[in-house]
């Protein structure tokens, strides 16, 4: 399955923000059975808890055991909330689930690296560090986000890669959330991690609610905003399916 020399198209199917509460039993499973039917590969874009809870991650990890292609996933903001992250990802990975961040991995001759991502701002509105040591702070999260995902794109020898985020790398992707609220929503660090390798054929990401599916990054690469209440309503179901 991780043969480097496969060119055969993958089918990954991704979504982001299933906000999974303590009230949620058994509500992804059929769609998880559906997934893997669809799809090689399915990949999470954060948000995956609602509070990131420990409960919520294990409601979460009982669906998942229905999907039967591999899962690789990345956290979201509320999934920090509770201050369990360590716990959260115990149990996804003990429901089988590729936690992408410091380690990427290759699928079907198809690597996959991710992070988390931050906020920050895009473009000329980018927020730079300057100031108050609270806003250098600030930025700095930003930074080690794209360097992370910089450092795990770098690690992959693979002709096609796919970058999985939380946060939009675009300012496209969240067209339709309120202008002032876009500093919040992404940061272009992380587009310009991306753009610096030639290999990355699709960017997933989520966390923006009402913005736009599709866009690309400065340097051409695709981004899809795969929040689930982006897709159901251009698709009529609530992942996306990419061919890589």
């Amino acid at each position: 399955m991780n043969d480097p020399s496969t060119t055969e198209a993958l089918t990954v199917a991704a979504i982001g923000d299933l906000h999974v509460t303590e009230t949620c039993h058994n509500r992804y499973r059929a769609l998880f059975e559906e997934i893997s039917a669809a799809a090689d590969v399915l990949a999470l874009a954060g948000d995956l808890t609602n509070f990131g809870k420990a409960a919520e991650a294990e409601i979460l990890a009982e669906d998942l055991r229905a999907c039967t292609i591999p899962v690789v996933a990345v956290l979201g903001n509320h999934d920090y909330e509770a201050g369990e992250v360590g716990e959260v990802v115990r149990i996804l990975q003990s429901a089988g689930v590729i936690m992408l961040g410091e380690q990427a991995t290759v699928i079907e001759g198809v690597g996959f690296a991710g992070a988390k991502g931050f906020i920050g701002g895009f473009g000329r509105g980018e927020l730079g560090a300057f100031g108050e040591d609270a806003i250098k702070l600030f930025v700095d999260e930003s930074r080690n986000e794209a360097r992370l995902l910089e450092n795990a794109l770098r690690s992959l020898r693979t002709e096609r890669a796919v970058a999985v985020l939380h946060y939009a790398p675009i300012p496209e992707t969240v067209e339709g959330e309120p202008l002032e609220i876009y500093p919040f929503l992404g940061s272009s660090r992380l587009a310009h991690a991306i753009d610096r390798f030639d290999n990355v054929k699709a960017v997933v990401h989520g966390h923006a609610h009402r913005g736009a599916y599709s866009g690309h990054t400065p340097g051409g690469v695709p981004v899809f905003n795969c929040a689930q209440f982006v897709v159901e309503p251009a698709f009529g179901r609530p992942y996306a399916l990419l061919e890589i």
